[in-house]
């Protein structure tokens, strides 16, 4: 390893050893990823506290549920996660009172359809979450191994030099700092993102949970 009294942050990732560029790499990517989703994601939230919202307010206006569904059964992707669970739960219960069912059974169907509907709409509101939960808890782990690579090259570095100075081992420690500081730059926005968005989903789940149990209440009272 040759001295060099040129620190900035380019020269130090071109200089780098090759593993410690492998390192580099893969937490960029990493990083890439992360932003993405966590943009994504957020879009994805808002519309689906914004769709949540409109429908629960169409809903308790005390309109014909009939009519409010056929106008969620026309554009189900525009009106969101509840308003396909309400469908759902409305399709199967109509279709129950058709088959002549009655009591509890006629239930039994919409409460069905209406909870795997919850479970794809919840599987969906939670896709890439594992992602940024894996980055967050992973990407300080990478960073550290480019590190302690890049340290270990530069002490052996200096075994072939005849005076050891700080001048001559300061650029391999910097540019294995750098692959720690990576890490923790791909780690702390995914870590922040996953405890916001979980909390997110889990209101947006308790939410559903109402819901579902208040209209098999209003389904209830219609059997009667």
């Amino acid at each position: 390893m040759q001295p060099t009294s040129d620190l900035s942050l380019l020269t130090l990732l071109i200089d780098a050893s090759i593993p410690v560029q492998v390192v580099m790499l893969i937490l960029l990517g990493i990083s890439v990823l992360s932003w993405t989703y966590i943009f994504s994601k957020r879009a994805a939230l808002k519309r689906a506290n914004d769709q949540t919202k409109r429908f629960e307010d169409d809903f308790w206006a005390g309109g014909d549920l009939s009519v409010l569904q056929q106008a969620v059964a026309t554009r189900r992707s525009e009106h969101g996660a509840l308003a396909r669970i309400f469908d759902a739960g409305m399709t199967e219960f109509v279709k129950a009172r058709r088959a002549n069912g009655g009591g509890d059974a006629l239930l039994d169907g919409p409460r069905r359809a209406m909870r795997a509907t919850y479970q794809r709409e919840m599987d969906s509101l939670e896709s890439h979450l594992n992602f940024l939960a894996s980055a967050g808890s992973v990407s300080p782990y990478i960073g550290l191994l480019g590190t302690v690579w890049g340290i270990m090259h530069a002490f052996m570095g200096l075994s072939s030099m005849q005076q050891a100075t700080l001048a001559a081992v300061a650029p391999g420690i910097a540019e294995a700092l750098i692959a720690t500081a990576i890490g923790l730059f791909a780690a702390i926005p995914a870590v922040v993102a996953y405890n916001r968005y979980t909390n997110e989903i889990d209101r947006l789940s308790i939410r559903f949970d109402s819901f579902i149990d208040e209209f098999l209440n209003i389904l209830q009272r219609q059997v009667r």
